[in-house]
């Protein structure tokens, strides 16, 4: 009961809560059995299944028609295969985006470091000092990135990128070099294909499906870079950031390491059964017409 308690959504059961801590759960645990019960009782019997449900995560559902097929191409790539054949020996995969609106906040007080039972202090207040973007392509194999700055994003900042990096030798001179891109508008559709293999015909534009991001590795560089470069935010002003993230850059690639990816075919027949379940419940659950559950 205690399970099912903390599994359930709050605010429909006529309590006026969006998610609820350990104490709330134990005082309506409490109020269902009607007889008191602990904090540490509740507190084994959720950790018993590793249940917490003050804590939550934004996710996006899949909503591309085709996500299985395409999702599907970009974990072949990932493991050396496009179309059914073996890359050759001389192909580059290059996973690449944007990380928008970087902000460089100038504190109003100095931040003070850390002490003695006391942490970095930083100054709630601040001064904004402007935003840049961040586009960045990641060498799949290699594990290096080579980025640049812009002011804003779009097609021809994307351009850019994609100059920078092709005209680099060894990509210059690969037999194929398939771009992983999203669906943001620097590069979405058959328009933005057509304007990569225009401009180099060895360059192959592979998207990933609507809302599925997460299938690109470049994201898994941009979390490194958020936490370990931009927070706290605290920068002079833009040459600031852009020099923090240049050196980022050099020290990725001073020891460079591909991402060990390890989302494959297998598990995604395993996800998209677990959303078809998903569906499924949801869809038994609905109330029909009449009021009765399908």
């Amino acid at each position: 009961m205690v399970k099912a308690l903390a599994c359930e959504a709050v605010f429909q059961a006529e309590v006026p809560l969006s998610r609820q801590s350990l104490a709330d759960l134990t005082a309506r645990a409490s109020r269902a059995l009607g007889k008191p019960m602990s904090r540490s009782t509740v507190w084994r019997i959720l950790d018993a299944d590793a249940l917490k449900p003050w804590q939550y995560e934004y996710w996006i559902f899949p909503r591309d028609p085709q996500f299985a097929a395409k999702a599907g191409v970009i974990l072949d790539l990932y493991a050396g295969l496009w179309q059914d054949e073996r890359l050759s020996p001389g192909d580059r995969i290059l996973s690449a985006d944007e990380k928008t609106s970087i902000q460089a906040r100038r504190r109003c007080h100095p931040t003070l470091g850390p002490g003695p039972g006391r942490r970095r202090r930083l100054e709630h207040e601040y001064a904004r000092g402007g935003a840049l973007q961040y586009l960045a392509a990641w060498d799949v194999q290699q594990g290096r990135v080579m980025g640049r700055c812009e002011a804003t994003t779009g097609i021809v900042p994307f351009g850019c990128l994609v100059a920078q990096v092709m005209e680099r030798p060894e990509y210059a001179a690969a037999p194929r070099v398939f771009w992983v891109v999203d669906n943001g508008s620097s590069h979405r559709g058959e328009a933005a294909r057509r304007r990569l293999v225009q401009a180099y015909p060895n360059a192959v534009l592979v998207h990933t499906p609507v809302h599925a991001s997460w299938l690109n590795q470049v994201e898994i560089y941009f979390s490194l870079v958020q936490r370990k470069v931009l927070t706290p935010n605290d920068f002079a002003d833009l040459a600031a950031v852009e020099q923090r993230l240049r050196l980022y850059e050099e020290l990725t690639n001073r020891s460079p390491r591909p991402f060990e990816w390890r989302f494959d075919r297998a598990k995604l027949r395993a996800f998209l059964k677990r959303l078809a379940m998903h569906e499924a419940t949801k869809a038994s659950a609905r109330p029909r017409a009449d009021g009765v559950a399908t």
